[in-house]
């Protein structure tokens, strides 16, 4: 029953993966859904035992765990926190971080799961229907208020003093659609020369604020600009027709003979790049094929991926100089913000403002698009900062640190912004503890089945304090 469950809820809610072919995505759905098949016998077992609510809920936190790391670094895209962004749950992501709040609403699904059997059983006329109602009531509007009340609390309520910078957003577009999106890659570039060109128009009329520098998104350049004249030069003259530096989202070649890194280049018009940072968290397939040289004489179309990425080691962060002031910026790259290390590495290794360069072109019209907007969010809340999101051709934005959507673009467009992010250092509760809180829950849900396992077996048709 897991094992089906997880083939319908990945069929709806990852199926976008049909862009890269139907048979991929079938092939995703299929082997995920096996995380799944493991949670229906995690929840078979620890319903045997009082207090099961509590542990199923730490069985939901385990697998997310689980399927959020392994195979090939894992693929924690649905975790259920994602889903409540716009709960009043969503208030305790500052306190415990995703993994918190995703245990919080699977609680709060297996009160309302112990309820129903409890008064299948015994009806809500019996002492216990009354007093398990009572409790599930209680717990359900405890929740639902401190949820609601947290979402206005912040860390750093006045962080004027610290300062702020004007950051400039760039949505290029792209030329196509589907896996052939990218397929043009100067073009690509040079949208966004040409849109970088039209926001610096704005600000210098006076339209929009003259920004401290300018965000590129990821694969803004698929050339390396260091292998290639033309690219190098169109990077370099959108820096000086802005001004300022520019933050470049590009494909660097190396560090060894056939590889290649997703980088972020910190491009000043009058030094050239200052900074680096390489993605860490690569898509597996998409941009590196995991058991590359037994797989390709297998399946040739893997050779569209390109030459083998390689992922970076150090935190996504950049100290650079950016309106008059040395600021380190923070950078979280796509596929990266699902994964809780990456984001929280980012935010200790001291990033004052936060930025997503993204490349969902590939993804255009499908619900990745939504989905992706709705993690930035969550991660907004969880760090309670500002996010500014740059992608080739949607969705682009400002997010402001409640979770609010400032600004967004629309899909297939070119587009341009500016926005205020205040520096800010200070970090949530989450950022420390979910880390730690995320581990325990598994491990407790691991130990109660294994608990399970050692009791004497005995039919049973029901949960045992339903029984």
């Amino acid at each position: 029953m897991g094992y089906l469950f997880g083939v319908a809820f990945l069929a709806v809610t990852i199926s976008w993966v049909h862009v890269l072919g139907v048979w991929v995505a079938a092939l995703l759905v299929l082997v995920e859904a096996l995380f799944f098949a493991g949670l229906g016998a995690a929840l078979s077992l620890v319903t045997r035992l009082r207090g099961w609510p509590v542990l199923a809920a730490c069985c939901w936190v385990g697998v997310e765990y689980a399927y959020s790391r392994v195979p090939f670094g894992g693929f924690g895209w649905t975790r259920i926190a994602y889903a409540a962004v716009d709960t009043p749950l969503a208030g305790f992501l500052p306190l415990v971080g995703v993994a918190g709040v995703s245990f919080l609403v699977a609680l709060a699904g297996q009160l309302v799961a112990w309820l129903v059997l409890t008064l299948r059983h015994r009806g809500l006329t019996t002492a216990v229907g009354i007093r398990r109602l009572a409790v599930v009531a209680a717990v359900l509007v405890l929740l639902v208020g401190a949820g609601a009340g947290l979402r206005q609390w912040q860390t750093d309520p006045q962080p004027e003093a610290a300062g702020e910078l004007q950051v400039g957003v760039v949505q290029g577009n792209v030329p196509g659609r589907g896996i052939e999106a990218l397929g043009r890659a100067r073009t690509v570039t040079t949208n966004h020369l040409a849109e970088t060109v039209a926001l610096m128009t704005r600000a210098r009329l006076g339209l929009v604020p003259v920004p401290d520098f300018v965000l590129w998104p990821e694969n803004s350049t698929d050339i390396d600009p260091y292998r290639d004249p033309v690219t190098r030069q169109t990077v370099q003259n959108a820096a000086e027709v802005a001004g300022v530096p520019i933050m470049v989202g590009a494909v660097t070649q190396g560090p060894g003979a056939g590889e290649r890194q997703i980088t972020a280049l910190w491009w000043d018009p009058d030094r050239g790049e200052t900074a680096r940072y390489h993605k860490q968290n690569l898509v597996p397939f998409g941009e590196w094929i995991p058991l590359r040289k037994q797989l390709l004489p297998l399946l040739p179309i893997l050779s569209k991926v390109g030459a083998q990425s390689v992922p970076g080691t150090e935190p996504g962060v950049l100290p650079v100089q950016a309106g008059g002031r040395d600021v380190v910026v923070g950078d979280v790259m796509c596929f990266e913000l699902a994964y809780d290390r990456t984001v929280y590495g980012t935010l200790r290794a001291g990033a004052e403002v936060l930025v997503v360069q993204s490349n969902n072109a590939t993804y255009g019209g499908t619900g990745q698009i939504e989905q992706q907007f709705a993690i930035t969010r969550a991660r907004a809340m969880e760090a309670r900062r500002e996010i500014a999101v740059a992608t080739t051709n949607s969705v682009s934005g400002v997010i402001d640190r409640s979770g609010r959507v400032v600004q967004r673009t629309n899909e297939f467009t070119a587009a341009s912004l500016v926005t205020a992010l205040p520096l800010r250092s200070s970090l949530t509760p989450a950022v420390l503890v979910a880390p730690w809180l995320d581990r325990g829950l598994a491990v407790a849900g691991l130990l109660a089945c294994l608990l399970t396992l050692r009791q004497p077996r005995h039919r049973h048709s029901a949960p045992s304090e339903v029984r």
